[in-house]
């Protein structure tokens, strides 16, 4: 097995608890991995501004994949390393297509989550997880009309996510978004489907950034859980599933860790990333 020297970390159902904390255990293996002198950063389908603070500002992380992969950041000179964004014209499109379902519909540009302000007050209707109710009412900017800011600001935006009322739904906006060429999608919660460019995936940005610090695919960890995390375990050296990821997670898995409630992030630091664990690089 090759050296770890980087380690992208998806957020919710891996890092986080169910309850959305960050556990002290896993606070101990991220410095130590950092003061290892590894590259560790967050690879989520959140914006940069939905990282809770204490992750977003944690000493020595450095980088952050936000919004799949469409954005990477480099926190401390507050600038893009690489982004990938979904045109204007296909977003469009795919608002007209999920706004003829009950939808909560977000559109995420520089780092941020625009969500139309009547629906506000259904979150509970859309999110399933009542753990992320309080996220959403305080990380995104509610605005009157979505479709009419996509439309008249014209530029390239991050990501496009719909949350679904009913499942049955989802299953036909999700085969009707699928015939539209250019679209990448995904749907991590299981009633959402993410919308980004057509060859963004989370493996994708964590490789191009190794790539810029001189980091090859090999030297490169990743623990998710999700199916937005399905191509990033694939496309590293060494993918880690959570022990609660999805079956098709764990099938694409080099080693499947405890859950995300037994810190399962800290345990496949400390046995495969750090000198001394059970798998020592």
């Amino acid at each position: 097995m090759n050296r770890i020297k980087m380690i992208g970390l998806d957020l919710d159902g891996t890092l986080l608890t169910d309850k959305k904390e960050f556990t002290e255990r896993s606070k101990r293996a991220l410095r130590a991995a950092i003061d290892a002198g590894i590259v560790v950063l967050i690879a989520t389908g959140r914006p940069l501004t939905g990282i809770p603070e204490e992750i977003r500002n944690f000493p020595g992380m450095r980088y952050a994949l936000t919004s799949n992969g469409a954005k990477v950041v480099d926190v401390w000179e507050d600038r893009v390393v690489d982004e990938h964004l979904l045109s204007s014209k296909l977003a469009e499109k795919a608002l007209e297509i999920c706004g003829k379902y009950d939808t909560l519909q977000e559109v995420y540009y520089d780092g941020v989550s625009y969500a139309p302000a009547d629906k506000r007050d259904l979150i509970p209707r859309y999110h399933k997880n009542p753990n992320m109710w309080e996220y959403m009412r305080k990380t995104r900017t509610w605005v009157e009309d979505i479709f009419r800011m996509v439309r008249e600001s014209g530029r390239g935006l991050d990501k496009i996510q719909m949350l679904f009322a009913d499942m049955e739904e989802r299953t036909e906006a999700w085969r009707e978004l699928s015939e539209v060429e250019g679209l990448e999608l995904v749907g991590s919660l299981g009633y959402n489907i993410e919308i980004n460019a057509a060859g963004v995936n989370k493996g994708a940005g964590l490789v191009s950034l190794g790539r810029l610090l001189g980091i090859r695919r090999e030297e490169i960890m990743a623990c998710g859980d999700g199916d937005n995390d399905l191509l990033m375990l694939k496309e590293v050296g060494f993918g880690v599933a959570m022990a609660n990821a999805e079956e098709e997670v764990k099938k694409a898995a080099d080693y499947i860790t405890l859950s995300n409630e037994e810190d399962g992030v800290a345990d496949a630091i400390e046995k495969f990333a750090l000198r001394g664990g059970d798998g020592v690089c």
